[in-house]
This record gives C-alpha cells, sequence and structure tokens, in this order.
C-alpha cells in the first residue's frame, strides 16, 4: 500500500456504529490526504492489493474530500433519507438499545468533515414515511443535540398528504408509501428551498457520507444529469449479508432484469443503492409525475433520469451493510419484492421505457408476496448455476418457460 498513512493509526475492522471508529476512520483519510496524493492516485492505492475494510473506506473518503476541495462549489445540496421504523437506529448504541447507531448525528458528523471550509450549502432533510414509531420525534430530539442540528430539517409524510395537487397527488395515505412517499416529499421541499441537487441515502450508517463528494465530481465537474453509487462497481468496497434471500432470489432478479431492461443494459444494475445524486433538472421531471411511491422509485426516478437525455454515470463507493433493523426484515423480504417488481412494472410503463412486456404480465399474475414466498425456495432448471450477466437474458430462460415453471408451483 503507498501513500503513507500514519503508521500510529492501527486499522483493522469498522464497526458503523461505533463512535470510537467514525472518528478513526476520519483520522485515517485526513492522514492520506497530508501525504499528498491526488483523488486518482488514492483510487489506484485502493486496487493494489487486500486493504483492511476501514483503510479501504478511507480511502473513499480521502478521495471524496479532495474531489471536494479541487472542485471549489458553492451551490446548495439536500441530503434526503426516508425513515420508518427507525427510532432504534437514530440513538446511540448502549445496554438498552443494542442496535442503536446514532445515524442522523453519524451524517452529521460526517458532513461537516467533508464540507469543513468550503462554501457548500447543505442540508439534511429525514422524512418520516408514516412510521408508526414516530422517527420524526426522535431525529428532531437528536438533531437538536449536535452543533449543526440547525441544518436538519425533519419532515413528516403524513403531514404533507392527501393533496390536491403537486407530485403527491395520487397519494392517499401514508400506508400507501413504502419509502418513496418521504423521498418524494423531501425532494420537493429541497427543490422548493432552492437545492442544485439533493443527494438520496438511508436512514441507517451503511452509507458513510463523507464520500458524498465521488458524486459531486461527475454533477459539478462534468456534465451529469444524475450520478448513481454502484455496489457492483469492481472498486466498490462491499459488506452485505446477502444470505437474507433463499436460493430463487435469482428468479425474482432475472423477472427484474427483464422488466428494467432500459435500465440494466445500460449498465444501470444496481437501481436499488441508497447513494444518488439527482441533478435540480432531473429532479423536476421526476416528481412532475411519480409512477410509485413504493421500493421502486428508485427505477421510476432512473427512468425519469434517462428520458432527460442527460448523462447518467455511476461511481464506485464503499456500502457496509446494516442488516438487523433493515424494514425488508419488519415488513416481510418479500413484501419489500412484490413491491419492487409491481413497482417496477407500473414505472416502465408509466415513462414509456423499453421492456419485456410478456415478462411484465408474469410479475402481474404472479408478483404477489404469498407467492414469492414460495418461488424464493426453489430454482428452475433453467437458472441453476447461472451467472450473474446471465440473468435477464430471454436466451436464459423465456418469460413462457417461467410461467409454466410458476404455474404448477403455485397452485393450491
Amino acid at each position: 500500500m503507498t501513500g503513507g498513512h500514519d503508521a500510529t493509526l492501527v486499522t483493522g475492522t469498522f464497526d458503523i456504529a461505533s463512535p470510537d471508529d467514525q472518528a478513526r476512520v476520519l483520522r485515517l483519510a485526513d492522514s492520506l490526504i497530508a501525504g499528498g496524493r491526488t483523488p486518482e492516485e488514492l483510487e489506484e492505492d485502493a486496487r493494489s492489493g487486500d486493504v483492511s475494510i476501514d483503510l479501504a473506506l478511507a480511502h473513499k473518503l480521502a478521495r471524496s474530500r479532495q474531489e471536494v476541495l479541487d472542485l471549489d462549489w458553492s451551490g446548495r445540496l439536500a441530503i434526503v433519507f426516508a425513515m420508518w421504523g427507525e427510532q432504534r437506529r437514530l440513538r446511540p448504541r448502549d445496554a438498552h438499545n443494542p442496535t442503536g447507531e446514532d445515524a442522523l448525528n453519524t451524517k452529521l458528523d460526517q458532513l461537516d468533515w467533508l464540507f469543513a471550509d468550503t462554501d457548500v450549502d447543505w442540508s439534511v432533510l429525514p422524512v418520516d414515511d408514516g412510521d408508526p414509531d414516530d422517527s420524526a420525534t426522535v431525529a428532531a430530539e437528536r438533531a437538536a443535540l449536535h452543533p449543526s442540528g440547525g441544518r436538519v430539517t425533519v419532515l413528516r409524510l403524513g403531514d404533507a398528504i392527501p393533496a390536491d395537487a403537486g407530485p403527491l397527488a395520487t397519494l392517499d395515505h401514508v400506508d400507501d408509501s413504502r419509502k418513496g412517499g418521504a423521498i418524494v416529499l423531501g425532494a420537493a421541499n429541497a427543490l422548493d428551498g432552492g437545492a442544485d441537487a439533493i443527494v438520496m441515502t438511508d436512514a441507517d450508517n451503511s452509507v458513510h457520507l463523507g464520500q458524498v463528494g465521488l458524486l459531486l465530481r461527475p454533477f459539478v465537474g462534468g456534465d451529469a444529469g444524475a450520478v448513481i453509487g454502484d455496489r457492483k462497481h469492481p472498486d466498490s468496497v462491499l459488506v452485505k449479508a446477502e444470505a437474507r434471500w433463499g436460493p430463487g432470489i435469482v428468479v425474482l432478479r432475472h423477472m427484474q432484469r427483464m422488466v428494467g431492461r432500459a435500465l440494466f443494459d445500460r449498465g444501470l444494475r444496481d437501481t436499488q443503492a441508497a447513494f444518488k445524486l439527482y441533478g435540480r433538472p432531473a429532479l423536476e421531471s421526476i416528481i412532475a409525475a411519480p409512477s410509485t411511491f413504493g421500493f421502486a422509485f428508485d427505477s421510476d426516478w432512473l427512468y425519469a433520469a434517462v428520458n432527460t437525455g442527460a448523462p447518467i454515470e455511476r461511481v464506485p463507493f464503499a456500502f457496509i451493510d446494516s442488516f438487523e433493523e433493515s424494514a425488508s426484515l419488519a415488513q416481510g423480504p418479500m413484501t419489500t419484492w412484490e413491491s419492487l417488481l409491481r413497482g417496477l412494472v407500473a414505472a416502465a410503463r408509466a415513462r414509456g421505457a423499453d421492456h419485456d412486456e410478456e415478462m411484465a404480465h408474469v410479475v402481474d399474475e404472479f408478483g404477489d408476496a404469498a407467492t414469492l414466498e414460495r418461488v424464493v425456495t426453489q430454482v428452475p432448471a433453467e437458472l441453476e448455476g447461472v451467472a450473474d450477466v446471465a440473468l435477464g437474458q430471454r436466451s436464459t430462460m423465456t418469460p413462457a418457460a417461467l410461467r409454466d415453471w410458476l404455474v404448477p408451483l403455485t397452485a393450491t
């Protein structure tokens, strides 16, 4: 490893809920920056061999900070995330709250570090998505304890609907939103406040927001209308609990990619990564007529961004999964996948995107959560051992063949 980080800073593991680890990884990043490496050299350093997770993250952070300093941008940036069942992750971890992450205040620490001594006008918009446990109140309480808490505006989706007009006019109740309604509300609020761009992330600490400079470079320094964090990029750092799904997840991904080919064929394969930047023109197009407020809102937004004609860039980043409090666990993994698949179909149709309509009809017929619970436990012969790149290809398994496999599997 080149670049000469300070040898007195011990490297090793990284716990996203540990304040000590959060502070230490920023010191590691500062040490790398002090070594005088360029952003490109820092990326090359990270490719040079196996490194510990904290040092790999520190390289992303150092590059991000260098990009922000080099860009010398003075625009307005809003960080938006949805909250549902986040009351524990918003509070610090202790004996009574073992899954705590102090998530909001950790984000503020990260953004303070990233934008220190710059003219970037940043804000944070946490949006309660109708959480019965009232994450909004907890978020407001936590923000009030932080020196940068004045940059936080906590919103409630329930306060904005029903609406007679605007992007939420077709959303009748908070229970009809699965994250998408909250993010639309946050984006609309950010635009009303004069934001030049928003960064969409998650409520937990999976994505270190010190990496936002990686998104800003193609937007401010290039012509990208949207910039997408890609966990599947070979230069990304990914720690993810993939074991949450059964073996039949390949069936769902095959369906997803065939319906969503307008995105996947562009290389936008990591549609659900909660690390995306959208510029104002793309946002205005997106929220003019949202097609879904479910978990597939990411795909709806990407379809709308594609339709603007502006380039969409992909960037590698570090993602360390926060699994124990995942909404997909509370709401049911296949409930999440039902929302993803059916929302993807609705978005493709509404946005006029190229898609496999025959597979869309398969989703219409078999895409309910109860059916998917059966599907995810088994794999058809055509998809056994198939390479990831072959999923979504008709030559791998046609919609008709998949339907023939599904009919007896789902018969009662």
